[in-house]
């Protein structure tokens, strides 16, 4: 038996390895920003306010009105056949509620050409009614309804509209 040191095989480092770490390192940074970017474009789209800072200040505000409304019980219920739209209030467990005036905005998820606003005609004392044709693809329906100058129901409903039929 030799007992001469046998050589380890030295590692050279060469332009091959540096390529794939620079290839893993930026390949793994463009697929989580790609990720990233692709969750935020398919998912909430966000609101538009004229101004950020003004809206911010008023949210609290809006909440607990929203809660102080969630807490009557009262909704509404969107209808949409055709060219006619129809809004209904009522309580779940007290029926119809007697109600002034009901105004839908409709608005797109992103942009602000197409928006509307539309006011419906009275049909009873909780049913309102228009007629209008919506254009197809995605609306954001934002429901007013008002008794004795205070809002009632005051909600949104994201529908989608395919062919100018929902």
């Amino acid at each position: 038996m030799s007992a001469e040191p046998r050589e380890k095989p030295s590692f050279t480092f060469t332009g091959w390895h540096m390529l794939t770490i620079m290839l893993l390192f930026f390949g793994t940074i463009i697929s989580v920003n790609v990720t990233m970017a692709w969750n935020a474009v398919t998912s909430w789209s966000g609101l538009v306010v004229q101004n950020t800072y003004v809206a911010s200040q008023q949210f609290n505000g809006k909440a607990e009105a929203a809660k102080a409304r969630a807490a009557s019980g009262i909704v509404g219920k969107l209808h949409i056949d055709g060219d006619v739209i129809a809004y209904e209030v009522s309580h779940p467990e007290r029926g119809a509620v007697e109600t002034d005036t009901v105004t839908l905005n409709f608005r797109r998820p992103v942009g602000e050409k197409q928006d509307f606003s539309l006011v419906l005609e009275k049909q009873s004392a909780n049913r309102f009614a228009a007629r209008h044709d919506l254009a197809a693809g995605d609306w954001i329906v934002e429901a007013i309804a008002v008794k004795d100058g205070k809002i009632i129901v005051h909600e949104g409903t994201r529908i989608d509209i395919a062919g100018g039929v929902r």
